[in-house]
C-alpha cells in the first residue's frame, strides 16, 4: 500500500459510501440465513463463495472511492448498489433457479468496477482483484454452465482472486521498483501510476463493514428472542450472545478492523489486510447465524451443525487475527498467550462441546473472547 501524502484534514466515509453500505446490510442478513438449520458441507461452501462475491464487489468500489475521493462517480456507485441488491435477492435460491441471475449481477458489478478504476488512471498493485483478475473469468463462464459445475467455477474464481492478489500484492513494491529501473523502450512508453490509498479512510471503511456484520448478529439475537418464550435459560443465552458481540466490537474499537495489536505508525498492507478482513467478517456472520439458532432451545445442547456454525465461526475469527498478527509481528505474549489459545479453545468447543447446554456453551465462548479483551485493556494500541 503506497501511503497517501499528508492532508490538512482526515478524510471520512462520504454520505454516498454510507448509503452504498445499506444494501450490504441486507446481503449479509441473507447470507446469515443461508447457514441456519441443518447445514452440510455443500451449504457451507456455497456460503463462503457467495459471501466472497458480495464482499469483493463492496471492496472493489470501496477502494475505488478511496482512491478517486471527490472524483468518485455517483452513478457507478449507485448502479453497483443495485447490482448488490440483485445479488442479495438471489442468495436464498443461488443454489437453484437464481444462480444464473446471481452470477450475471456479480459479473456486471465487477465489470463496472473495472471501468470505474480505469477512469482513475491508477493501478492498485497491493490488491489487483479490486480492478480485475483471473478470478473474474470463471464467473463469466459460469453463466452458461449448469450446476454443479457452476459452483466449482465460482470456487475457482474465489481461489484465483485471493491467491493471485495476495501473492502479487506482497510483491507490489518489488514489481514497481523493477518497472522503474527498466530501461526498455516499451517500459518507458507505458506510464504506470500506482494508486495511493488513504490509510485512515481505508481503515475506517474496513471497520464499518465489521460494524455491519456485528449489527446483523445483534439483529439475530433480538429476532430469535422475540419468537420464543422468555425463560431463564433464554435470558442467560441472550446475555451471553450479546456479551460475545460486545467483546468482538471492543477488539475492533481498540485495535482496528483486524483486531491485531499494532504499535507506532506500523501499517498492515492491503494484500494481508483484505484476505484477513474477508475471513473475519465471514466468521462474524457465521457467529451471527449461530447466535440466532442458540435461542431456539437454550436449555438443550446445540445440534452439531449449529454448534460448528457458532464455534467454528469464532475459531475462524481468532485464527485470522492469529495469522495476521504472526505476519505483522504482533507481540508474542498476545500471539501465543491470547490469540492462539482462543482459536484452539473455540475449535475444541466445536468438536467436543456436544454435551453442553446451549446457554453454557455461549457463556464459555464469552469467556474465551474476554481473554482477548483483557489483553486489549491492559495493552491499549499506541498510535493505531
Amino acid at each position: 500500500m503506497t501511503p497517501a501524502p499528508p492532508t490538512a484534514a482526515e478524510r471520512h466515509a462520504s454520505w454516498l459510501e454510507l448509503f452504498f453500505d445499506l444494501v450490504v446490510v441486507v446481503a449479509v442478513a441473507q447470507l446469515a440465513h443461508l447457514i441456519e438449520g441443518e447445514v452440510g458441507l455443500r451449504d457451507a461452501g456455497l456460503f463462503v463463495v457467495l459471501f466472497y462475491a458480495v464482499w469483493s464487489v463492496w471492496t472493489s468500489f470501496t477502494l475505488y472511492a478511496n482512491v478517486a475521493a471527490t472524483k468518485t462517480r455517483t452513478r457507478a456507485m449507485l448502479v453497483a448498489m443495485f447490482g448488490i441488491a440483485v445479488m442479495a435477492a438471489a442468495i436464498p435460491e443461488a443454489a437453484g433457479d437464481r444462480g444464473e441471475a446471481f452470477a450475471i449481477a456479480y459479473v456486471l458489478c465487477r465489470w463496472l468496477g473495472m471501468i470505474s478504476w480505469r477512469r482513475t488512471g491508477q493501478m492498485l498493485f497491493s490488491w489487483p482483484a479490486a480492478q480485475a483478475g483471473a478470478g473474474f473469468v470463471p464467473w463469466v463462464v459460469s453463466i452458461w454452465v449448469e450446476p454443479p459445475a457452476r459452483y466449482w467455477l465460482w470456487t475457482a474464481g474465489v481461489v484465483l482472486d485471493i491467491v493471485i492478489s495476495a501473492v502479487q500484492g506482497g510483491r507490489a513494491r518489488e514489481m514497481l521498483a523493477r518497472m522503474r529501473r527498466s530501461t526498455s523502450r516499451r517500459a518507458r512508453s507505458v506510464r504506470i501510476v500506482p494508486a495511493r490509498l488513504d490509510a485512515a479512510h481505508f481503515g475506517e471503511r474496513l471497520g464499518l463493514f465489521v460494524i455491519i456484520v456485528l449489527g446483523e448478529a445483534v439483529a439475530q439475537v433480538v429476532l430469535a428472542a422475540s419468537e420464543v418464550d422468555w425463560t431463564r435459560p433464554l435470558f442467560v443465552a441472550a446475555l451471553a450472545g450479546f456479551g460475545l458481540l460486545v467483546c468482538l466490537w471492543w477488539l475492533t474499537l481498540e485495535y482496528g478492523a483486524l483486531a491485531v495489536p499494532r504499535f507506532g505508525e506500523q501499517r498492515i498492507e492491503a494484500w494481508l489486510a483484505l484476505p484477513a478482513h474477508f475471513t473475519m467478517t465471514m466468521a462474524i456472520t457465521s457467529v451471527a447465524a449461530g447466535l440466532g439458532m442458540l435461542a431456539d432451545d437454550p436449555a438443550d445442547p446445540l445440534p452439531v451443525a449449529a454448534r460448528w456454525v457458532l464455534c467454528g465461526g469464532l475459531a475462524l475469527y481468532f485464527l485470522s487475527t492469529t495469522v495476521v498478527g504472526a505476519v505483522a509481528g504482533a507481540p508474542r505474549a498476545w500471539l501465543f498467550g491470547r490469540a492462539l489459545p482462543a482459536t484452539v479453545a473455540a475449535a475444541l468447543l466445536g468438536a467436543f462441546g456436544g454435551p453442553l447446554e446451549a446457554r453454557w456453551l455461549a457463556l464459555i465462548l464469552v469467556g474465551v473472547a474476554i481473554w482477548q479483551v483483557r489483553y486489549a485493556r491492559r495493552h491499549p494500541a499506541v498510535g493505531a
